[in-house]
């Protein structure tokens, strides 16, 4: 079977959604022959980096909301992440552009670690606090997940897999997916939103078993 995600590393429910496919995946019966496949999904494409701008004033900002609004809302998703084992640390998440970051994870895809490359841009900017558009970071990722350094920085610095990131991008469209995470079971079944691992099970067997979704 194979699973296609699309996600942003700046979603923090597609991390949270990350952890409960893991879930679903370990009760599985056929696991060892899942694939999947990570794509690019851009939430705001024309999202600039602002160092110095907290996560409570940017969401606070674009939502014309107050600060504590903003606080009380990243507080309940930080809440959802614990019940999955993740530790969400929204007060000193950078807010950063994406597109240098899912370059990065389709490079990854060469060498078959893409995933490697994704838990580790979720865990930087959700919980290290690190700088997701900055090159020194990106390259530090790439590094640990089997790439090398100055081969990434290459990549960084030239226009490399943007078509890769542009071509998931309009498959999105095609699909008409309008928000992430989205998971496409072996090309049958689509599920949107960081469901409960019970659904992502569900769907797997249902796939496995050949059930027409027609």
């Amino acid at each position: 079977m194979k699973i296609d995600i699309w996600s942003d590393v700046r979603c923090p429910f597609c991390y949270i959604g990350k952890r409960k496919l893991e879930k679903a995946l370990a009760q599985f019966a056929h696991k060892d022959s899942v694939e999947i496949e990570w794509h690019s999904f851009e939430l705001d494409p024309n999202a600039e980096t602002l160092i110095g701008v907290d996560a409570y004033d940017y969401l606070a900002d674009r939502y014309d909301r107050d600060r504590e609004w903003s606080i009380e809302t990243h507080n309940r998703v930080a809440e959802s992440a614990a019940q999955v084992g993740l530790t969400f640390n929204f007060d000193k998440a950078v807010m950063a552009n994406s597109f240098d970051a899912h370059r990065l994870i389709q490079m990854a895809k060469s060498i078959g670690t893409a995933g490697e490359v994704e838990e580790l841009l979720f865990k930087a900017h959700f919980t290290d606090g690190l700088n997701i558009a900055d090159h020194v970071v990106l390259i530090e990722i790439g590094k640990q997940c089997g790439l090398g350094g100055m081969e990434v920085e290459m990549m960084l610095k030239s226009k490399d897999f943007t078509e890769e990131v542009r071509h998931d991008e309009n498959i999105a469209q095609q699909i008409r997916i309008k928000g992430v995470p989205f998971f496409v079971f072996d090309g049958k079944l689509g599920i949107s939103g960081a469901q409960e691992p019970e659904v992502f099970l569900d769907a797997m067997n249902k796939v496995e078993g050949g059930e027409n979704f027609q």
